[in-house]
């Protein structure tokens, strides 16, 4: 199985996880604090607004353009982020989707993440694994861009198990 292969597989096995989750929960529990004070509903709106990054860097691989990043990044460097900005990052999403009814958070973010899926099938292996075709990337590839999204949603999903 080759890099692009693997990455799919585990794009498409911690979606699973999570719509399993998702799925089974009604809005009490979902908007329930946990261990601290963000809910299930907080963790999917926050993991929803880190997959738009990645959405828009995908879709700008796709285009020939630099990505359209969201609000919230604010003019911000999200793979640069020192811990306080990344934490001011995830303050500013807390705060554009807390009032966001339960349905709706997981609805974008199921949808955001088949379309990630999709976008990362229709790139090219070669375009996923060169780390110097996207300069706005700083180094990176776009298939540890894919990576990242699996960690991300595994580390938040470990948190919650």
């Amino acid at each position: 199985m080759d890099d692009k292969a693997r990455a799919l597989a585990a794009l498409r096995d911690t979606f699973a996880q999570w719509k399993n989750l998702t799925t089974r929960l009604r809005e009490p529990e979902a908007v329930a604090p946990l261990a601290g004070r963000l809910s299930v509903k907080d963790v999917v709106a926050h993991l929803r607004a880190w997959q738009m990054v990645s959405i828009a860097r995908l879709e700008a691989a796709q285009t020939g353009r630099e990505p359209v990043l969201p609000g919230w990044v604010a003019g911000g460097a999200p793979d640069a982020a020192s811990d306080e900005e990344t934490d001011a990052f995830n303050a500013r999403i807390y705060e554009t989707y807390r009032a966001q009814p339960w349905p709706e958070a997981r609805r974008a973010w199921r949808d955001g993440f088949m379309r990630l899926i999709a976008l990362a099938e229709a790139t090219p292996a070669e375009a996923l694994a060169d780390r110097t075709r996207y300069p706005w990337l700083n180094g990176y590839a776009l298939i540890d861009v894919l990576w990242g999204t699996v960690n991300h949603h595994r580390e938040h999903l470990e948190e919650l198990s």
